[in-house]
């Protein structure tokens, strides 16, 4: 698996596949960084983002890695990789969240990130805020 930084030709694949962003956002964040795309024998399998919350904390907002790809370790690489390059840039902390009925909460709970608190949104299960010094 590679993980690449997405470029401008990697804005269809984004749009099309991430329905979890505004189609106006996309390429701001491919212009600064912050979309990553995974890749398997040069196709694309999946694609993390994150921006920065308060303005001074990565926070990945999204990860995902098509079904057939699950299980072989992409998620914790990419996830290491995003860790990487935010420690070398000087950053302590990382945060992610996910809602308390998604299993991934255990996923980030094996590479080290803790509970840091909640939000309930209406008609939503509890989203769960997690950190991870680095």
């Amino acid at each position: 698996m590679k993980i690449d930084i997405a470029v401008d030709t990697d804005y269809d694949f984004i749009v099309t596949r991430d329905h979890h962003i505004a189609k106006e956002l996309v390429e701001a964040k491919i212009h600064r960084n912050e979309i990553y795309i995974l890749r398997e024998a040069d196709r694309e399998i999946g694609w993390m983002r994150f921006n920065y919350f308060w303005d001074n904390t990565p926070f990945m907002n999204m990860m995902w890695i098509d079904e057939e790809y699950r299980g072989r370790g992409y998620g914790a690489q990419v996830v290491k990789y995003w860790e990487d390059l935010m420690r070398e840039q000087g950053f302590t902390v990382v945060m992610t969240s996910t809602q308390s009925n998604e299993e991934a909460q255990h996923f980030y709970r094996k590479l080290g990130y803790q509970d840091a608190g909640c939000l309930l949104q209406d008609n939503e299960p509890l989203e769960l805020i997690m950190s991870k010094k680095l």
